[in-house]
């Protein structure tokens, strides 16, 4: 579970911005917190501002942290892409805040989350390919701090870790602990990275979306609607519900050929099955299509439906920038229900970034599951909650006090009869 994201100086958040999942004291909505020992933790959260205000930002802060990590912890598969990738760019495509006159180049990135009853807090400092500072608690008990001058380790670490001091400057001193580290300390490493494996999941629009028929058509994604047929007939049966014409999923086998052997293989297609009619109006039978055939919107619900099912059976964050985008608002609201109900009973969350309006009312957030970001008058973004605002009244239409920009993060433009029309 996600307790809390922080972020300093990355894109067009200057000064340090937490996204954090704590829940406040309000009462509403029950059902929508996650009890847990001494902290209650907030199952969805929706992220409303204007274009440009800095909402994907966040999302991508979130992004880029858990790929850095993914990079130093995880051998072949997805993570060789990414390593390959951080490695030939040297992380410049991470940009820190560039309107102030400091130039500081470094970026913090920090999380804050739980799993497996072991609480972490692990976060690191880049500039550029190097590694300023690193550092990690468990259990509120210190691991090791690492800044220019060296590294240090917390007194219940120190005998197990201090024949480990060497690393490299790009590299995180995490990748090391994975390395070295046995008994307590691997079984803590080993928590660590099955979150980040299994646990947690960014669906960055920009970096995602450009081919979604390609992703849910990918064996690396859709593997378990491919071999699980219990698991494909649940798929099926959400996407019933959502009534867009199909009847059910179904695995098809066909020959394709091999351009590294350049012999024919067999490789599972996914196929959706639709009801064919007569002019009567009866069925009289069924036609199978390929998944590029279905919508846009169509697919980008396949997609997210068997991550959030997952999710849901296991537990884990689901972090989604612009997740009503090619979506009905029914279909918005369908998947923030799902996370909300009580039959989400294996604590998953949702985040996301969202400009549709027509779900921020109070019957179906809590106020603390409201965010805003907004941008001041220096381009830089801020964030807050709408259980920060002190002047909302308990009657409040929140949609329509957002509308009137009386919680801000909102567009102000001249209308098209005031302006200068481009001249």
């Amino acid at each position: 579970m996600l307790v809390m994201f922080r972020c300093k100086n990355f894109s067009s958040f200057r000064d340090e911005v937490v996204l954090d999942m704590r829940a406040t004291s309000y009462t509403q909505h029950p059902s929508h917190i996650i009890k847990h020992d001494s902290v209650n933790l907030l199952k969805t959260l929706a992220i409303y501002g204007a274009n440009a205000s800095g909402k994907s930002n966040l999302i991508s802060a979130m992004h880029w942290y858990e790929r850095i990590i993914f990079s130093h912890l995880f051998q072949g598969n997805q993570s060789e892409h990414m390593n390959e990738e951080l490695d030939s760019r040297k992380l410049t495509s991470i940009q820190p805040f560039l309107l102030s006159e400091n130039n500081d180049s470094c970026i913090e990135l920090e999380m804050v989350f739980l799993h497996q009853n072991k609480l972490f807090q692990y976060g690191f400092s880049i500039q550029e390919s190097l590694i300023l500072s690193e550092w990690l608690t468990v259990d509120n008990t210190n691991v090791f701090d690492r800044d220019n001058k060296g590294i240090s380790f917390g007194k219940k670490y120190e005998a197990q870790l201090k024949n480990f001091k060497k690393y490299r400057e790009d590299r995180l001193y995490l990748s090391v602990l994975d390395y070295f580290a046995t008994d307590e300390m691997k079984e803590t490493v080993d928590c660590f990275k099955d979150y980040f494996r299994n646990r947690f999941n960014v669906h960055f629009e920009l970096i995602l979306e450009s081919s979604i028929k390609g992703t849910v058509d990918s064996w690396s994604h859709s593997k378990r609607l491919v071999q699980d047929d219990m698991f494909r007939s649940k798929v099926a049966e959400y996407i019933r519900k959502i009534d867009v014409g199909i009847d059910d999923i179904k695995i098809e086998k066909e020959w394709v050929l091999n351009k590294k052997t350049g012999q024919k293989e067999q490789e599972p297609l996914i196929k959706t099955i639709h009801s064919v009619y007569n002019e009567a109006g009866l069925r009289v039978g069924s036609k199978a299509f390929d998944l590029p055939q279905e919508s846009s919107g169509t697919l980008r619900f396949l997609s997210f439906i068997q991550e959030i099912l997952t999710l849901i059976e296991k537990g884990g964050v689901f972090v989604i920038d612009e997740l009503s985008a090619r979506l009905h608002p029914l279909l918005t609201k369908f998947i923030v229900d799902i996370f909300q109900s009580d039959k989400n009973q294996n604590q998953a969350q949702l985040i996301f970034t969202t400009h549709d309006t027509s779900i921020l009312n109070k019957d179906q957030f809590r106020r603390d599951e409201i965010l805003f970001v907004d941008k001041n008058e220096f381009g830089a973004s801020t964030i807050y909650s709408l259980a920060d605002l002190k002047t909302v009244r308990q009657d409040a239409t929140y949609n329509k006090d957002y509308f009137s920009g009386k919680y801000g993060a909102i567009p102000i433009f001249q209308s098209a009869e005031n302006g200068n029309g481009g001249d």
